[in-house]
C-alpha cells in the first residue's frame, strides 16, 4: 500500500503549468512538516514536494500562498535525473489525490485579491459565495436534547415508501 497523510504550511507560493499535449493543469508545491520535537532539541521540519494535477491543481494555484496550513492526501513517488554536471538525483514526491485547506493562512491574504477574512462580518468567504462562519464557542450550558429519546430500538410496523 502506498498512502501518505500529510499536514503541513506552503513553504512558498505554488507554481501552476499546464502539460504539453493534453493541456492538463499541473501545481507543485512545498510543504514545511514539523518533527516530533525530543526534549533539548530545536523544532525541525521536513520539506516536500507536492504535485496535483488537473481541476484541483488550478484551485491550489489559485487559493494557496505561502505559509497557509494544508492536508494532503496521496501517495509517494520516486524518480530520478541527470543534472548538468551529469550526477544522477534521486527524488521523492507527494502525488496528492485530495489537498485540503486548513487554516486561515498567514493573515496577508489570498493571492486572488480577496481578504483571507470579510471584516464586517468575521467569516472567511466560501465557494459560490457562500460564507461560513469560522468562530468557535463552546456552549455555556452542556447540551440536553436527548431526554425524549427511548432506552432501546422500537420496531415500526409502519410500510417505508422505498
Amino acid at each position: 500500500m502506498n498512502s501518505v497523510i500529510l499536514i503541513g504550511r506552503l513553504a512558498r507560493d505554488p507554481e501552476l503549468s499546464y502539460t504539453a499535449n493534453t493541456q492538463t493543469a499541473m501545481c507543485r508545491f512545498t510543504i514545511a512538516v514539523d518533527r516530533p520535537r525530543r526534549q533539548g532539541e530545536d523544532q525541525g521540519a521536513d520539506f516536500i514536494r507536492i504535485t496535483v494535477w488537473g481541476r484541483q491543481a488550478e484551485t491550489c494555484d489559485r487559493y494557496l500562498s505561502k505559509g497557509r496550513q494544508v492536508a494532503v492526501m496521496g501517495r509517494i513517488q520516486t524518480g530520478s535525473y541527470k543534472n548538468r554536471e551529469g550526477v544522477t538525483v534521486y527524488t521523492t514526491d507527494v502525488v496528492a489525490d485530495r489537498v485540503e485547506f486548513l487554516g486561515s493562512g498567514n493573515g496577508e491574504g489570498r493571492r486572488d485579491g480577496f481578504a483571507s477574512r470579510d471584516t464586517f462580518t468575521g467569516r472567511e468567504p466560501g465557494f459560490g459565495g457562500m460564507t461560513q462562519d469560522t468562530g468557535f464557542s463552546a456552549p455555556q450550558e452542556p447540551f440536553t436534547g436527548f431526554e425524549d429519546m427511548p432506552d432501546t430500538f422500537q420496531a415500526a410496523e409502519d410500510d417505508i415508501p422505498f
